[in-house]
């Protein structure tokens, strides 16, 4: 597919692919093979990382709607090779999270799809499109899941640094655009319906209370994790690419990535 049409975006905007759509591919083996190089660049290419998300959830049974949503992403990196993930020269005062997920959205288990970013100063330094583990009986349950993710990655990041002799002097400001979400990880009152998710509770109200993080809501139109949870619309995604740094490199690699 190297004189293949590029796209603007590696996923398109409609419901996500259920796991029989359409027949099984010709070559599982050249599926799996082609998936398995996605997912190595995603190590520096955050902007396909839900679009490569999707493709590995159907690894054990290909379909040929599959493959084309594989084709999608060689189609979006055929048209972005000079991009990659840019490092910005800053200070590292602040560690700041976007969390977000995407309700429900799994069409074959109805389990969510959980999106953060992490940016350490300006610069993007972890990232995570995953499925959760459990149905989630409310949007609010989901995104407090997804908050939850975020707030443990943060914490091991201000560990980590902590131990590298470079704590942060500033508390954690963690971001996502569900009001109930932020409401619930500092209310003390925990109501009947939220005791399913009393772990995650805990979790992060405990940070909350330590002054380790600060959850705050963020506009949907600022929520950049939404690039890690569900597919966008171009301009949308194009914004978001940006503000995740991922754009052309002032000084490309030799193969121009």
């Amino acid at each position: 597919m190297s004189n293949c049409k590029p796209c603007s975006t590696p996923v398109d905007t409609c419901a996500k692919i259920p796991a029989d759509a359409g027949p099984s591919v010709a070559d599982p083996t050249a599926y799996c093979s082609l998936v398995g190089a996605l997912q190595y660049l995603t190590f520096t290419r955050p902007d396909i990382a839900y679009a490569v998300q999707q493709v590995c959830l159907h690894m054990h049974d290909p379909r040929e709607e599959h493959l084309v949503a594989a084709k999608r992403i060689l189609r979006y990196l055929q048209g972005t090779t000079g991009h990659g993930l840019v490092m910005p020269r800053s200070a590292p005062t602040q560690l700041t999270v976007y969390t977000d997920a995407d309700w429900a959205g799994c069409p074959d288990t109805r389990r969510s799809t959980s999106g953060y970013a992490v940016f350490l100063g300006g610069s993007l330094i972890s990232w995570s499109s995953k499925r959760q583990h459990t149905v989630s009986r409310s949007s609010a349950e989901a995104e407090y899941r997804a908050v939850a993710n975020g707030v443990a990655e943060a914490s091991w990041l201000q560990q980590l640094l902590h131990e590298l002799h470079q704590p942060l002097q500033s508390v954690c400001l963690v971001y996502c655009d569900n009001v109930s979400t932020v409401y619930l990880s500092t209310n003390s009152v925990q109501h009947q319906r939220t005791k399913h998710v009393e772990i995650d509770l805990h979790f992060v109200r405990e940070r909350v209370a330590i002054g380790a993080v600060c959850v705050l809501h963020v506009p949907t139109t600022s929520q950049f994790a939404d690039v890690f949870t569900k597919g966008l619309p171009s301009s949308v995604f194009l914004e978001f690419r940006s503000s995740l740094n991922v754009r052309p490199s002032d000084v490309p690699t030799a193969v121009g990535c």
